[in-house]
C-alpha cells in the first residue's frame, strides 16, 4: 500500500483503491461467506463488505476531503464535498458466490478517473477521462484498442425491464441477423465493458434507465469512452438523465448494426 499520496493522481488513487479490494476478492474467495439478502434475489457476501472497505481506506487516506457512495455502506462523507466516488467492489456476486471467477472491482470518479480490476487475471483497466489503458505494477501500461474483430457480444439478460415491450434483450439473441454476426456472452457487467474497451469484445447490451451515474456502470462507461468506442442508450440516445439502457460498441459500425436490430 501506498505510503505518501502527495503527488499521486485520481487515476492512480482509483487503480490502488480496486487493486485493494481486489485483493481482498481474490483472498475470500471459495470460502462459505455469509450472505446478505437484498430482496428480489439479489445479495451480497462478507467479500463484497469487506472490499468495499479495503477500497474506502484507500480512498479516506488519499481523498480525504471527497464523498463516497457504496453499494454496500451507501453515501459517506460531507454532503457539501464536491467530488463522489462511486464504488461497486464485486460487480458478479452471483458468480463468485457460485465460485465463478468472472467477477470485477469497480472504482469510479465521474469525469475524472475510473478503474476496473478483474482480481483473478491481475489486470486493471484505467482511465483519467481522457486516456484508456491496462495499468501494470512494473510501470509498463498498454493502451486499450476496442475492436469488433472477435464478434462477441455481452447482453445482460437479468431484470429489470423497462423498455420492454419496445425492447426486450432476450429477443435481440433470437433475431437471425444478430446470430449472422454476432455471437453472444454474458459476464460481469463492469468486467464486460473494459472488454469491449480492450478489444476482448466487441459489444455490450443492456437495459435499465440511466446507468451513467450508478456504482455499477460509471467505471466501465468511462473506460469505454476514453477508448474511444461508441456508447448511448438502447434507444440511440445519449447516456444521461433520462437516458434508458446501455450499448457500448468498438466501432461505430458495430454500434449500428445493433441500433438497427434493436430497432427492428
Amino acid at each position: 500500500m501506498i505510503n505518501s499520496w502527495a503527488g499521486i493522481d485520481d487515476s492512480g488513487v482509483a487503480i490502488a483503491a480496486a487493486r485493494a479490494g481486489a485483493a481482498v476478492v481474490r483472498g475470500m474467495y471459495g470460502q462459505d461467506l455469509d450472505r446478505i439478502d437484498k430482496g428480489a434475489g439479489d445479495f451480497a457476501t462478507a467479500a463484497d463488505v469487506a472490499a468495499e472497505r479495503a477500497i474506502l481506506d484507500v480512498l479516506r487516506a488519499a481523498r480525504p476531503e471527497d464523498a463516497v457512495l457504496g453499494e454496500e455502506g451507501g453515501r459517506q462523507g460531507a454532503e457539501s464535498a464536491g467530488r463522489e466516488w462511486l464504488v461497486d467492489p464485486l460487480c458478479g456476486t452471483l458468480n463468485y458466490a457460485v465460485g465463478n471467477m468472472v467477477v470485477a472491482v469497480n472504482v469510479a470518479l465521474p469525469g475524472r478517473a475510473a478503474a476496473v480490476a478483474d482480481p483473478f487475471s491481475g489486470e486493471v483497466f484505467a482511465t483519467d477521462g481522457e486516456r484508456a489503458w491496462v495499468a501494470s505494477r512494473d510501470g509498463v501500461d498498454t493502451a486499450l484498442a476496442p475492436t469488433p474483430a472477435t464478434c462477441l457480444v455481452d447482453v445482460n439478460l437479468d431484470p429489470p425491464f423497462p423498455s420492454a415491450p419496445g425492447f426486450r434483450a432476450v429477443e435481440l439473441l433470437a433475431q437471425q441477423e444478430f446470430i449472422a454476426h454476432f455471437r453472444p456472452r454474458v459476464v460481469s457487467s463492469s468486467l464486460a465493458l473494459a472488454w469491449v474497451a480492450a478489444g476482448k469484445r466487441a459489444a455490450y447490451v443492456t437495459d435499465g434507465g440511466d446507468l451513467s451515474a450508478g456504482v455499477h456502470f460509471a467505471a466501465g462507461i468511462a473506460l469505454c469512452r476514453a477508448a474511444g468506442c461508441v456508447v448511448t442508450g438502447v434507444d440511440g440516445g445519449p447516456i444521461g438523465a433520462g437516458g434508458r439502457g446501455l450499448v457500448a460498441a468498438a466501432d461505430a459500425a458495430t454500434h449500428g448494426r445493433l441500433m438497427a436490430l434493436i430497432a427492428g
